[in-house]
């Protein structure tokens, strides 16, 4: 996720969400910020940071060349993927947006090492910032990868793919817009699976799960799973008119 989380590590923020209608925040456990990300953080956070604003804002003035197509990353952990897509898509905006601290410091000294002007980051939390800051109509894809999967069963009501999240996002992506979603939890995929099935509003071109993209790259977060014999799912949704 990782929307705030870090493809599921054992440390870094916790998000819990309540009933529709009254979709929260999350709660951060401590998480240390090694000295590089605090430097990079601390120094690199005016250049490529975006201010929460509990208002709709125009995202796409952000960036350079607002004019290009926005993708909204929730939930970028240390930004390894978000980093390398930005770099074989440069025709495209990335709005990362993540409550972990230390995976932003991490992205800004990406994006500075990569020289990257297309990738522009909030640190917040996802929900808020599509709930109040983010227009209709605004993005032309969503990145969700590796989300907490909050594996006990009695923590499943905290993961992110939830009917009330799913319903809060589907307005903030324009018709023909995508929602490209990837875990390597078989239940929490179904869930996806599910929950964007009974979603009005989206189509699934695929049927069922995926083919992995092309211009995804394969991480270290998810070399850890596969070799723990999991398996990885990526699920393609279509927002429709």
């Amino acid at each position: 996720m990782s929307e705030c989380v870090s493809g599921g590590a054992d440390t870094g923020p916790q998000r819990v969400y309540r009933p529709a209608g009254e979709i929260r925040t999350f709660a951060l456990r401590q998480a240390r910020m090694s000295p590089a990300q605090r430097r990079d953080y601390e120094r690199l956070l005016g250049a490529y940071g975006v201010d929460f604003r509990p208002e709709p804002t125009d995202l796409r003035a952000v960036f350079p060349l607002p004019q290009r197509p926005l993708v909204m990353e929730i939930g970028f952990g240390m930004g390894e993927s978000t980093a390398q897509i930005a770099a074989s898509k440069p025709e495209t905006n990335y709005l990362g947006v993540e409550v972990y601290k230390p995976g932003v410091g991490k992205l800004l000294g990406r994006i500075e090492s990569a020289g990257l002007e297309n990738v522009r980051i909030i640190n917040h939390d996802a929900v808020a910032v599509l709930q109040q800051m983010t227009p209709d109509d605004t993005l032309d894809g969503v990145h969700i990868f590796f989300p907490d999967p909050w594996p006990k069963k009695k923590h499943h009501k905290r993961r992110l793919v939830q009917p009330d999240v799913v319903a809060l996002l589907r307005p903030k992506v324009k018709p023909g817009g995508y929602v490209y979603l990837v875990t390597d939890w078989s239940d929490y995929a179904e869930q996806m699976l599910e929950v964007f099935s009974a979603t009005d509003g989206f189509s699934n071109p695929h049927g069922g799960f995926a083919p992995r993209q092309p211009w995804r790259p394969e991480t270290s977060f998810e070399r850890k799973g596969l070799t723990r014999d999991h398996t990885i799912h990526d699920l393609w949704m279509v927002r429709t008119a």
